[in-house]
């Protein structure tokens, strides 16, 4: 009895030491775990307090990238978001926050609560600080909203505040060394010029015979421009010859549809060189150059999503309205309505009172020195445009039209999703939508322009889009022989979901929508994996997942970083890849 005690005793011992060691390897195991979850928090604090600190300067741009560095934290670690409720209340909320400081149109984002939640500690005056900026924002673009008019300076239009982090960027308008430009002795020579008094005859006998479409003034002054594009301003009309072709078929037709003859529409060319976000120092905007009040006047709508004088079509069509109101108000003077576009009728008719007629040459002396160069200098790109060979210009071949399809989405749509689901970049929708001030549609349907040939494609994906999910879902590209499992494995989405989002298809195919889940699958950092055929790609390594693959640690054993890997590829940085599956490394030219 006494030994088979001490059996039971020694054997009790031995259950109590490994019932200690297993509880105490569990303790450290939860240790290094909270360790984890603690250092992930602590690292996305840390690029967020950057963020308001840029915010505070108000750096928009750089708070952006800080914001999104916030959120790769969680994107990038190992750690399960989704099923860590520490980890996702504080992901889940500074998502939230983040959305809310680009957008504050509805409600203030509560950054305390954040900051409390995810154990932040953040500065007081620094939110506070803040909070003032986002308050600021909010009654500016309020402003902006019921505006109908705005006077014209040099600020008015540059140090407005937009929403989005990625706002709309502007190019310096030709108008304004237009305006500076004092033409050489050799260059206001016609007289003593043999080859400038041939030149000057033709114009007479291009006016005289009506081939330009309307008539105009021969004056020595549109030869003396000639002279000047020939030589010193050579660069400039090849520039503008050549990038007419992307703009210039349509603002013929335009121009033809509002009856206004078809190449004063090269008033573009002087205006903007073709480039829709130019800005003049006087806030005139867009291929046109409309200043604020004016466009206004012809339907041009500003508010906080857009401002349609940087548009294509709408700004088009304004400024043949405009010219062709300014055309009628002086009698069919076309010297006069361009005068009047570039410096307002106002001072038109001011001019002309002094002069005592109703002539471009003789009120000339009382017109603002820019408006004097401005109509002499249309005049010339006109007659170099329609006799390119004549001027020298022959070897200029004009770009190919701008092409792209045009299509209506739903209101509040990001333009990430858009930019998937016709395969290009979020960079270059903005460059076919100058328009837009931020990444974000305006909040009711409106008309943007994709790619040519995607339109059909981008409509089939918004009919599969929940309304709910616009500004979260994805889109993938299932690889041959993917399954629903598959996606599910490299997303954190259900099956269920996946089918539901995706017309209950048995077997995916092409696009994919990936919806809204519940974790880090939340945030669309997907990006498409089609280059532009306009953009020169950089060179890429194709590689093959191997078992137990992710993005990161792909991108990790061939030196490069996970998050452009996932954005080059449309996936997640922590997306699950299966054996085989093809992977695009982008390198350094």
């Amino acid at each position: 009895m006494k030994k088979h005690l001490l059996q039971v005793l020694s054997f009790t011992a031995i259950i109590i030491f490994i019932s200690n060691f297993s509880v105490f390897g569990q303790t450290e195991q939860t240790e290094k775990a909270n360790q984890q979850i603690d250092k992930v928090i602590s690292d996305a604090g840390g690029h967020f307090k950057a963020g308001l600190t840029a915010l505070q300067d108000n750096l928009r741009s750089k708070a952006g990238e800080n914001f999104d560095k916030s959120v790769e934290v969680f994107l990038l670690s190992t750690m399960d978001v989704q099923k860590n409720e520490k980890l996702n209340v504080c992901y889940t909320q500074l998502i939230e926050t983040v959305y809310l400081i680009e957008f504050p149109f509805d409600k203030q984002p509560d950054i305390t609560m954040l900051s409390n939640t995810c154990g932040w500690n953040l500065d007081s005056k620094l939110i506070n600080d803040v909070a003032k900026n986002i308050k600021n924002f909010q009654n500016e673009n309020k402003a902006v909203n019921n505006t109908t008019t705005a006077s014209v300076n040099s600020n008015s239009q540059t140090n407005n505040l937009v929403s989005g982090f990625n706002t709309q960027t502007f190019e310096a308008s030709p108008l304004d060394d237009l305006a500076k430009l004092e033409l050489t002795q050799e260059e206001q020579q016609v007289e003593n010029n043999p080859v400038a008094q041939q030149q000057y005859q033709y114009i007479a006998y291009a006016v005289s015979n009506k081939s330009l479409g309307f008539s105009f003034q021969v004056h020595p002054m549109i030869q003396q421009y000639l002279n000047y594009y020939q030589g010193r301003g050579r660069g400039t009309m090849e520039t503008g010859l050549y990038r007419s072709g992307m703009f210039m078929r349509m603002a013929r037709r335009i121009f033809r549809e509002e009856g206004v003859p078809e190449n004063v529409a090269w008033l573009g060319q002087v205006e903007s060189m073709w480039k829709p976000t130019a800005m003049s120092w006087a806030a005139a905007s867009g291929l046109w150059q409309f200043i604020p009040g004016t466009g206004t006047r012809f339907g041009l709508k500003r508010t906080a999503y857009v401002d349609e004088r940087n548009s294509f079509e709408g700004a088009t069509r304004a400024s043949a309205k405009y010219l062709k109101f300014l055309a009628n108000r002086y009698g069919g003077n076309w010297e006069l309505a361009m005068a009047a576009y570039n410096s307002g009728e106002g001072n038109v008719d001011r001019a002309i009172a002094r002069a005592g007629v109703a002539n471009f040459w003789i009120a000339y002396p009382y017109l603002p020195k820019e408006t004097r160069n401005y109509v002499p200098n249309i005049l010339a790109t006109i007659l170099i445009a329609n006799n390119p060979q004549q001027y020298g210009f022959g070897q200029v071949r004009p770009a190919p039209q701008l092409m792209y399809d045009q299509i209506r989405v739903p209101p509040s749509v990001n333009l990430s999703l858009v930019a998937q689901a016709s395969d290009t970049t979020v960079e270059y929708l903005r460059y076919l939508n100058p328009e837009l001030r931020t990444n974000m549609t305006p909040p009711e349907p409106y008309i943007i322009r994709v790619p040519a040939g995607k339109a059909n494609g981008v409509v089939a994906i918004f009919k599969r889009v929940n309304p709910n999910d616009r500004n979260t879902a994805g889109i993938s590209n299932a690889s041959k022989g993917e399954t629903w499992q598959t996606i599910s494995n490299r997303t954190g989405v259900s099956i269920q979901d996946l089918m539901a989002a995706n017309g209950n298809a048995a077997i995916p195919g092409g696009k994919v929508v990936i919806p809204k889940g519940n974790g880090v699958t939340t945030t669309n950092y997907s990006r498409p994996t089609t280059p532009l055929p306009t953009m020169v790609p950089n060179p890429v390594r194709v590689v093959k997942a191997q078992n137990g693959d992710t993005v990161a640690s792909v991108a990790q054993r061939y030196g490069a970083s996970a998050v452009e890997v996932a954005k080059f590829n449309g996936l997640l940085p922590n997306a699950k890849l299966p054996a085989g599956r093809e992977i695009r490394i982008p390198t350094a030219n």
